[in-house]
């Protein structure tokens, strides 16, 4: 019973995940004929440049819907990455000097904190593709080794 409910839920989350991309991927391509159609007109960067990093930003989204449908999870990477492209855009949008001190010091630290985001993931990935998971027995013949206690979480905390 229980399964069958899980399952089910499972199959209207997905289908809602695909009517997310098929939005996305229609607003996309909206956004990217706009786009051709604003260089006919006097060029004016700051409205191109913001037009193309917003497109960025729903490339970068759909790959993050994409990666869910594929794998049923979230993938932290890609999330940053919108992140990262969505400040900066505000960033570029708004323009540097034109931003006051404090809130321009906020989109700083937001950056700094993402990029820590983006190590961390990194020295995370490092230390678990180290874990021998062929052979999680000991040979020294202790009950557990040290490898195979940190793969199963018993000194991380996710």
């Amino acid at each position: 019973m229980r399964s069958t409910i899980v399952r089910n839920l499972e199959i209207f989350q997905n289908f809602i995940i695909i009517s997310l991309c098929l939005g996305l991927f229609c607003v996309m391509l909206i956004r990217l004929g706009q786009m051709y159609i604003s260089l006919l007109k006097p060029l004016n960067f700051q409205v191109i440049t913001s037009d193309i990093l917003f497109i960025l930003i729903l490339v970068e989204l759909f790959r993050l819907l994409i990666i869910y449908l594929q794998e049923q999870r979230i993938s932290v990477g890609a999330a940053v990455e919108v992140s990262l492209v969505s400040a900066l855009r505000e960033v570029i949008l708004q323009g540097v000097l034109n931003i006051p001190i404090n809130r321009l010091l906020g989109v700083c630290a937001f950056l700094v904190v993402l990029a820590g985001l983006l190590l961390v993931r990194v020295w995370m990935f490092r230390n678990f593709t180290s874990v021998n998971l062929t052979n999680p027995a000991p040979a020294n013949g202790n009950a557990e080794s040290s490898e195979y206690q940190a793969f199963r979480g018993e000194h991380y905390f996710f």
